[in-house]
């Protein structure tokens, strides 16, 4: 990777789907690290996944070249497939039924308009070194909510 590429490593978590849940972010630049994480009461696993994207990209101040590595297909293939179609069609599935997590979905297409960003799916639990501790944020989002 070369240096000049913001890699980014989120991840979410859920205890009853929907449940408690929580969402880790692992930000890496030019050698140094940045982790974030948080949780919500009443959540879905899929939320907690697009709202650690959000919260990674939330951190960047100034259009940078990204590289986001996540293990949600749901996130890889939402935002690089499936949007322009719900773009065009008000926000609709191909069924012509409201898209599921539309608020996230447009905060994350807001947010990833300023960046050049690549979209990268690893396997979740494989032992990829970053998506490891990426999950164990999200998990540390959910265990701070005290359920």
């Amino acid at each position: 990777m070369t240096q000049d590429i913001v890699e980014i490593y989120p991840d979410g978590a859920c205890k009853g789907n929907p449940g408690p849940g929580g969402w880790g972010v692992l930000l890496r630049f030019k050698g140094r690290e940045k982790e974030l994480f948080g949780g919500e009461q009443d959540t879905t696993n899929n939320r907690m996944e697009l709202t650690a994207v959000i919260e990674g990209l939330a951190q960047l101040k100034r259009p940078c070249k990204v590289a986001v590595y996540t293990d949600s297909q749901y996130v890889q293939k939402g935002i690089s497939e499936w949007i322009h179609g719900w773009k065009k069609r008000g926000w609709k599935t191909a069924a012509k039924e409201p898209v599921k997590n539309a608020d996230l979905w447009q905060k994350l297409d807001a947010l990833q308009a300023g960046h050049q960003i690549s979209w990268h799916w690893v396997k979740g639990h494989a032992g990829h070194e970053f998506n490891e501790r990426a999950d164990q944020l999200a998990n540390r989002g959910v265990e701070a909510l005290n359920v």
